[in-house]
């Protein structure tokens, strides 16, 4: 196992392994609840959506754990859920089979960039001060997650967010989650990440955010698997319609663009914690980390789980010490689990899991210092890109942003030929992509 995951390499071991694989999976685990309950909104079973939810995640992140030997985790991504369930089924009427058949279609068109290039080529040609951006924007965006999850920020109509009560029981729980994280650091605990979740979990019981299971077992139903080879409610196969209709091709191409950039962020973040992203910015041994998200985009749309992407909650593992794939098989392997013992899962509130992100978020910041604020060119794109990840709570809205900046600041300031070519690319891309959307 030592010699399979590098762990003497890089200086960790099975157990810190294990623990981070722990701390990984309870800082996502509230996807095993909320993505069933909203593609059940566009139609897709309960039950079914569970079970493919938690296998979906299982044998992609396992896959990522054994193929790129990275501490990342993948599992159905928040957005493109709702997508699915409130625009394709919901708005525009489509059946769940043919919202699944264009997340199977994105998925393999961004499979196909990968293998070509195209997706790693795009990261080389990102300017190192975007890059640094890039962590610093998916930090205050982890910070943001978590502090919405325990109740500390909440929305507002007047000023769209504000301070939430702080007698609430979910602040509560959410603010012990953060003081015991912070103390356990502090002290430099082992596995504080991990403990903080533990500890607000458990004083969440009296509280009443830490819900008793209603039962421990739950059976696995596989009806959404195939989902794009299925028929809809017009007797069409799904991924015919699909291919077949153009409005639906360019869907698929707003999400494909949504899932391109989202994953580049993430494994940049991720990277930051686990120490393997280099000092230029580039996260080494990408391409076998972008090949296994891109399979797994196409793969959730065939579990009929939405599409599985990396997880920025991947970061909380990495931070926690996980080094190696080691960390996301252990992840995996409770993803598995928790398809058989769902309900006992779904009572560890988002609340509990609000230190951990907050602490993240705190760690990512450091990047701050490596941007020179007196040049523009540098500091303006950086800094639309640190504002606009969590500002529209979309990595990749925020990416789009600092990328169209740059290449605007770069005109006006006679900087053009410091634009590499898959620059333009990609700004052109993404002003297409915000018409689209």
């Amino acid at each position: 196992m030592d010699q399979f995951f590098k762990l003497g390499e890089r200086k960790s071991d099975v157990a810190t392994e294990l623990r981070a694989g722990l701390t990984t999976f309870l800082a996502m685990s509230y996807i095993i609840v909320v993505n069933p309950l909203i593609l059940s909104a566009g139609g897709v079973p309960v039950s079914a959506a569970v079970t493919a939810t938690c296998i979906g995640a299982a044998v992609m992140t396992i896959a990522m754990g054994l193929i790129a030997n990275r501490p990342l985790a993948c599992a159905s991504g928040m957005g493109i859920n709702s997508i699915v369930a409130y625009t394709l089924c919901g708005a525009m009427g489509l059946g769940w089979q043919t919202a699944m058949a264009i997340i199977f279609v994105e998925g393999i068109a961004i499979l196909l960039l990968v293998l070509c290039g195209l997706r790693e080529a795009i990261m080389d040609a990102i300017p190192v001060s975007l890059r640094h951006g890039i962590s610093i924007g998916l930090g205050l965006f982890i910070a943001m997650i978590g502090l919405k999850d325990g109740g500390i920020i909440v929305a507002n109509e007047a000023t769209m967010v504000a301070l939430g009560k702080v007698t609430d029981p979910v602040f509560l729980v959410g603010l012990i989650s953060i003081v015991a994280t912070v103390v356990l650091s502090s002290m430099k605990v082992k596995g504080a990440l991990l403990w903080g979740i533990v500890i607000a979990s458990v004083l969440g019981i009296p509280l009443g955010v830490t819900a008793a299971p209603t039962s421990i077992v739950a059976p696995l139903d596989f009806t959404t698997f195939g989902a794009p080879f299925m028929a809809d409610a017009d007797g069409v196969m799904g991924v015919v319609k699909a291919l077949t209709t153009p409005a639906l091709l360019l869907f698929a191409f707003s999400l494909m663009m949504s899932d391109f950039f989202d994953t580049m962020g993430t494994a940049m973040a991720v990277a930051k914690q686990g120490e393997f992203l280099t000092e230029d910015g580039k996260v080494e041994d990408i391409k076998p980390i972008l090949i296994v998200d891109s399979v797994a985009a196409a793969a959730g749309g065939v579990f009929g789980a939405s599409s599985i992407t990396t997880f920025v909650e991947s970061a909380s593992g990495a931070a926690d010490g996980g080094r190696s794939g080691l960390t996301s098989v252990t992840a995996g392997v409770l993803f598995l689990l928790a398809a058989f013992f769902s309900p006992l899962i779904g009572c560890i509130s988002s609340a509990a899991t609000c230190g951990a992100l907050v602490y993240v978020g705190f760690l990512m910041m450091s990047e701050v210092t490596e941007v020179d604020w007196s040049d523009i060119l540098e500091g303006f794109p950086t800094f639309m890109i640190i504002i606009g990840i969590p500002f529209t709570y979309s990595i990749s809205n925020g990416i789009g942003l600092g990328f169209i900046a740059y290449v605007i600041v770069a005109a006006v300031t006679g900087n053009l030929k410091k634009v590499r070519p898959l620059m333009w690319v990609a700004a052109a891309a993404f002003l297409a992509y915000f018409l689209l959307v």
